[in-house]
């Protein structure tokens, strides 16, 4: 069985590629040793807010905003953060839609699911007498 980095991909490959915490479909232009340049057709998942190293940490030095890769912008990326696309390329905009409010929808579920943890551990607090 073949992996990521063992799969032969060819220039007009329509692929998926993992980018600073994104994910695109991408056609890959030109292969360079280890690495890919390819072009930006979609978006399937918006990078991560925040320092990526410190996740869900509000109180770090940079809280880092990452922005999408743009419709049709060049980037290079390693072959191992490839894999193969199947179905049809999404359309930039509406998936830039939904990729924002997939994020949006997932932080907003994590907010609540905070404000629950808090608001049991403090009835824990009160109950163990602390």
């Amino acid at each position: 069985m073949m992996n990521d980095e063992t799969k032969v991909y060819q220039a007009g490959d329509i692929v998926q590629a993992e980018v600073r915490s994104g994910r695109y479909v991408a056609e890959l232009m030109e292969i360079n040793g280890p690495r890919a340049l390819v072009k930006v057709l979609a978006v399937l998942e918006h990078p991560e807010q925040g320092d990526l190293h410190q996740p869900y940490n509000p109180d770090v030095a940079m809280f880092h905003e990452r922005r999408a890769l743009s419709y049709t912008e060049k980037t290079t990326v390693l072959l191992r953060d490839l894999s193969p696309h199947a179905g049809e390329v999404p359309n930039y905009a509406e998936s830039l839609r939904a990729a924002v409010t997939g994020s949006i929808q997932a932080l907003d579920r994590l907010n609540r699911w905070t404000g629950k943890a808090l608001e049991s551990i403090r009835q824990l607090e009160k109950e163990y007498k602390l």
